[in-house]
């Protein structure tokens, strides 16, 4: 049975790339993490401090759940040698293309492991807020941001991620001007950090009468959430100015009829924040704070070591020359980063939040 033969020669190469993933993910340390945080956990005045007890108890859910599923990996291994083994002693051909189809989802799941494993940033296992802003191309540019809107939300959704939109500015007459989003889960920066840069796209315009094709353009930024070293960032109020206004939308719950909506302009770096999700002016100031806290430690962290590329990258124009990916609709229907030289034929498939391919060969570039 030559085929079970490659089968178990496969088997151990997967079992050999789960075990040096844990070995690259200090799996042993972080069993070490989780009975550390049990043992605060029960601890009399834990519960006291509601912020904190949160934020352990997100991060032991975490740890738990990398730990978890490797050693499912492990297991699933295990059941495929037994499977193995057993189509062997009976003389069971049947059973290959269920081993094939179980190998397949073994193999996959194994390298998504190993992509964590390229993470090897320090604020790569944290939390983000990404914003998007339309730049030259007036509506078919607001079009296109929307669109990219709609891709990193698709995205977000199939990794298991939350999203949570703090502020969006609708288009004059289509499309959004800018829109901002916390997103939280496992290794959310890492995986979006690359995409942080312009955006272009080339395509026959639907707001063309004349079906001229057009080019446009929308910018990325991406910041890391932190919500311990956020505390070493030092505000003074007094460089900050606090405007106050009516939020946009639907409404309900006297949403639009009040000054709920909350903008802080940061006057030493420029840096604007603004959040209109919550009812409550004082949740919405609180948000925007974090924000300014967020942008402010990645602004200081790029001034540090001169880490430019790895925490900011270089600010450009949002216009011809400066884009990070082309996504070319016409006439090539591909989708090219400039930066890797990685490309996709099927187009659709990215806009649908497939953007995987483009996530490896960042992380592999690092």
């Amino acid at each position: 049975m030559i085929e079970l033969e490659q089968y178990t020669q496969d088997l151990e190469g997967i079992r050999a790339s789960i075990l040096q993933s844990g070995e690259a993910l200090h799996i042993d340390h972080m069993r070490e993490q989780i009975d550390e945080l049990n043992e605060e956990m029960n601890q009399p005045e834990f519960w006291n401090d509601l912020e904190r007890s949160t934020r352990v108890n997100q991060k032991v859910g975490r740890l738990k759940g990398k730990l978890a599923h490797y050693e499912k990996l492990l297991s699933t291994a295990d059941d495929i040698e037994v499977m193995v083994d057993l189509a062997r002693e009976e003389n069971d051909e049947d059973m290959a293309q269920e081993i094939t189809e179980e190998m397949a989802k073994l193999k996959e799941q194994a390298d998504a492991l190993e992509l964590e494993t390229l993470m090897r940033g320090n604020y790569d296992d944290s939390d983000a807020i990404i914003s998007l802003h339309a730049g030259a191309g007036g509506t078919e540019a607001q079009d296109w941001t929307q669109m990219l809107y709609r891709m990193y939300t698709r995205y977000c959704e199939r990794m298991g991620f939350t999203v949570k939109v703090l502020d969006l500015l609708d288009g004059d007459e289509a499309g959004i001007k800018s829109v901002t989003m916390e997103i939280s889960g496992d290794h959310v920066y890492g995986y979006l950090r690359g995409e942080k840069g312009v955006h272009r796209l080339v395509r026959i315009s639907p707001f063309d009468a004349n079906a001229r094709r057009h080019t446009s353009f929308s910018s990325l930024d991406v910041a890391p959430i932190l919500e311990d070293e956020g505390d070493e960032i030092e505000i003074n109020m007094k460089d900050v100015r606090v405007d106050t206004y009516h939020s946009s939308g639907a409404g309900g719950q006297n949403v639009n009829k009040t000054s709920s909506a909350v903008r802080m302009t940061h006057f030493p770096t420029g840096i604007v924040v603004a959040c209109q999700t919550e009812r409550d002016q004082v949740q919405n100031r609180a948000t925007c704070l974090r924000m300014l806290k967020a942008k402010l430690l990645e602004l200081r962290e790029r001034e540090k070591e001169q880490q430019m590329a790895d925490i900011k990258g270089e600010m450009k124009k949002i216009e011809w020359g400066s884009q990070i990916r082309s996504y070319v609709f016409q006439p090539y229907t591909m989708v090219k980063d400039h930066r890797t030289g990685f490309e996709v034929g099927n187009i659709d498939d990215v806009m649908n939040g497939n953007i995987e391919g483009f996530v490896t060969s960042y992380l592999k570039m690092q």
